[in-house]
């Protein structure tokens, strides 16, 4: 016999018991003294037919889908995502490098302003230069 759960082992019970209720043939030869021993309860007598091998009732077991290459597949397209991440922050700091590099070679483009250059402006001047 096959190993059921418990809960297939139920469901296989209750429906060959409602066939029998329902006057089905019988799978098992039973005689009377044994249908009076267990006062002819269909779910005993299915319980019988069941641990003889004789039940016509298979059980489709419903599996899980592998997604193992799935997950592997993701996970390869993450890391090559971070990989080009890396790659392109590299690059983002190469180029500021080169920009730095550039600035030292030309020299100073600003200086600290001293308090000595810094000129007021008068309230005049700059009303004249908005017209």
């Amino acid at each position: 016999m096959e190993k059921f759960t418990k809960y297939e082992r139920a469901r296989i019970l209750g429906a060959r018991g409602l066939q029998i209720a329902m006057d089905a043939p019988l799978l098992v030869k039973l005689s009377k003294e044994d249908l009076e021993k267990i006062k002819q309860d269909p779910i005993e007598i299915a319980r019988i037919e069941l641990e003889s091998d004789v039940l016509p009732i298979t059980i489709k077991r419903p599996f899980p889908k592998k997604i193992e290459k799935k997950l592997v597949r993701e996970r390869k397209e993450e890391i090559k995502k971070e990989k080009e991440k890396i790659e392109e922050e590299k690059k983002e700091e190469e180029a500021e490098k080169r920009e730095e590099a550039e600035v030292t070679e030309e020299g100073e483009i600003m200086k600290i302003v001293q308090p000595e250059d810094e000129v007021e402006e008068s309230a005049g001047e700059s009303e004249e230069g908005i017209e």
